[in-house]
């Protein structure tokens, strides 16, 4: 299936491995432009050649600290300059913070929603005018008119916030599934709120992923027998997901072909959550 995506612009915040930096490789075989954001510059660099080499359209690696918002417009302005515009957004950061009520201090909350919350708020906030142009250059009208054609939808922009299937349903740790679960209920009222601006708004709650460097990479190490019984467990196929899978599910979600796809939040987890 032809996704559409080639000469399309994808910033994907939080990529310089794991689920983002296969989404990116994902992008660029659709002849995407892709740009790879990451703290680190090395691992920018040899992501942004990886999806040179996989077949996008052009390339930029930045090194930035998401959770440093000037850093955070830099990059987002950078990309947009070089691109010409910007088409999609893809906000990744993330992380666990361990700890109960008792134990979890301000500063533990902070932390927590300083990971998983506010660089997905600042990064849409910050894209947003380079995403509303780049829906009108496609042809969206503003305001929306009645019964408008099908073809309108799919020349939206799009941003797409990655959460957690903790952020639907409890079972990870306390300040992890709260900033998750308002990850979630970000991009439901963002929906609502840019759709009639020609940007399309929707999140993906990942199950547990096993990928180079991740936490249950680490966790298999440490503790393998623990860790194999959680996923006979917790995971009807037997194994943890993989970063490709969950890659080519975002490709997806942000092209053209997903258009009626707005607001919802999007589980790919092999059957391992609970809620409906």
């Amino acid at each position: 299936m032809d996704l559409q995506l080639a000469g399309r612009s994808v910033l994907l915040i939080g990529a310089g491995r794991g689920l983002g930096g296969a989404a990116a490789v994902a992008l660029a075989r659709e002849k995407a432009k892709v740009a790879v954001v990451a703290r680190t510059a090395a691992a920018v660099e040899a992501k942004a050649s990886e999806c040179l080499k996989a077949g996008a359209e052009k390339t930029i690696g930045i090194a930035a600290d998401a959770t440093d918002p000037a850093s955070l417009k830099k990059a987002i302005e950078a990309t947009a300059a070089e691109f010409g515009g910007l088409d999609a957004l893809v906000t990744l950061v993330g992380g666990s913070q361990p700890g109960g009520t008792a134990e979890l201090s301000g500063a533990d909350w902070e932390a927590a929603y300083e990971r998983n919350l506010w660089p997905a708020i600042r990064a849409s906030r910050y894209a947003l005018p380079h995403l509303i142009a780049s829906a009108a250059r496609r042809g969206f009208s503003e305001p929306v008119p009645a019964m408008q054609e099908p073809q309108a939808v799919r020349d939206a922009s799009v941003v797409l916030h990655v959460a957690s299937i903790w952020g639907r349903e409890g079972g990870g740790p306390l300040a992890y599934n709260t900033a998750k679960a308002a990850l979630i209920a970000l991009a439901h009222e963002q929906a609502r709120e840019l759709a009639p601006r020609g940007v399309r708004v929707l999140s993906l709650a990942p199950g547990s992923i096993l990928h180079p460097g991740g936490s249950w990479e680490r966790r298999l190490k440490n503790d393998p027998a623990t860790t194999v019984a959680f996923v006979q467990r917790e995971i009807p196929f037997g194994r943890f997901g993989t970063a490709e899978e969950i890659g080519d599910v975002i490709a997806f979600l942000l092209s053209p072909r997903a258009s009626w796809m707005a607001g919802c939040c999007v589980t790919v987890d092999g059957g391992q959550s609970r809620s409906f």
